[in-house]
Parts: C-alpha cells; sequence; structure tokens
C-alpha cells in the first residue's frame, strides 16, 4: 500500500538509490572482513587485542585517514541497523516488536533490554570483524576469547559467508522474480 502511494520520483529513484546502497555497504562490509580474514592468516597483530597506549589524534585508526574513518562510522551504523532489523525479523522475536499505543509494559521492558544488550555487543562485533580497531572508550579488546585465533577466524568467516549467502540469495530471488514477470511468465 505505501509503495503505491509513494510519488514517481521516490519509485524510480529513491528506492533503487536505497537498494544500491544497502547493496553497497553489505558488500564493502564484507569486502573489509575478507580482507581481515587475510590478515589474520598472514599477521598476528591483526587479532582484536586491546591497543596499547594508543592516544586519540595521534594514530590513525584507517588506512585511508578521514575518509576510512568516516566509512568505518557508516559501516558501524550500517551494522547497528541491519543487526536491529534481522533481530526484529527473526521468528522467535517477532511478537516482541511494539504495538502503536497498545505496548504492555513487559513488552517495552523486554525491546529496552534487547536493544541494550545489541547496543552492547556492537563495539565487540565491529572489532572482531575487523571494521574498525579503535577501542570505543572501554576495554572491550580485554575478553580472553578475542585473543583466540580459531574463533576470531570462525566468526570472520561465518559473517562473511552467511551475509555473501543472504545477499546472493535475496539478489537473485529478486532478480529471478523481475525477469519471470517481465516476460510473463507468471500467468
Amino acid at each position: 500500500e505505501l509503495r503505491h502511494r509513494a510519488s514517481p520520483w521516490q519509485r524510480n529513484l529513491g528506492y533503487p538509490l536505497a537498494m544500491l546502497g544497502l547493496l553497497a555497504l553489505t558488500g564493502i562490509s564484507v569486502l573489509i572482513v575478507c580482507f581481515h580474514v587475510l590478515e589474520l592468516l598472514l599477521d598476528d597483530t591483526a587479532m582484536p587485542r586491546g591497543m596499547q597506549d594508543a592516544s586519540l589524534g595521534q594514530v590513525s585508526f584507517s588506512v585511508f585517514g578521514s575518509f576510512g574513518a568516516a566509512l568505518q562510522v557508516v559501516l558501524i551504523f550500517y551494522l547497528m541497523v541491519s543487526s536491529v532489523v534481522g533481530f526484529y525479523s527473526s521468528p522467535l522475536f517477532t511478537r516482541l516488536l511494539p504495538e502503536r499505543q497498545d505496548t504492555p509494559l513487559t513488552k517495552i521492558i523486554g525491546n529496552c533490554v534487547s536493544l541494550l544488550v545489541l547496543s552492547s555487543a556492537l563495539p565487540v562485533f565491529s572489532r572482531t570483524l575487523g571494521i574498525t580497531r579503535f577501542d570505543l572508550l572501554g576495554d572491550f579488546g580485554r575478553f580472553n576469547w578475542l585473543g583466540n585465533f580459531y574463533i576470531v577466524f570462525l566468526y570472520n568467516m561465518g559473517f562473511a559467508g552467511l551475509t555473501t549467502l543472504c545477499l546472493v540469495k535475496k539478489v537473485s530471488w529478486a532478480v529471478q522474480a523481475e525477469l519471470i514477470r517481465a516476460f510473463g511468465e507468471d500467468r
């Protein structure tokens, strides 16, 4: 219903640009994780341990300077939003979604707890994937399991593999459905 009410500019320019932006952010995050996997295989310093004595402003946290730092911030926000959307889209937690002017207090508390857990896991998540090396004003790099090569490697490989699989599945199925509809085979 919202698609039919949207203006032609929004349908023909807005939605495709938003989709291309999402595809680009997903592709860039998978590419960064793949490079991090290669770094893990070749160099022991790529492990997401805590930083020692790195003063803010004196050490660049990105190879690409200011552009890379801005890209890291955008990717972290993208991962935050996509993890919240993925959380509420899972069959187990769809009942936790708040309803307008009809949300009981227990559901509000459940949403607050869920969002708190997701936001607390985000710094560790982004460090483990190699998206950022910044400590985010906490000792998130001091967890013992972040020093275990196998856990970090499998976590990165799982993220890269599953994200690529979801991306290929969604894009290929959408393209296939559009081709079937365009050739009139859907009737």
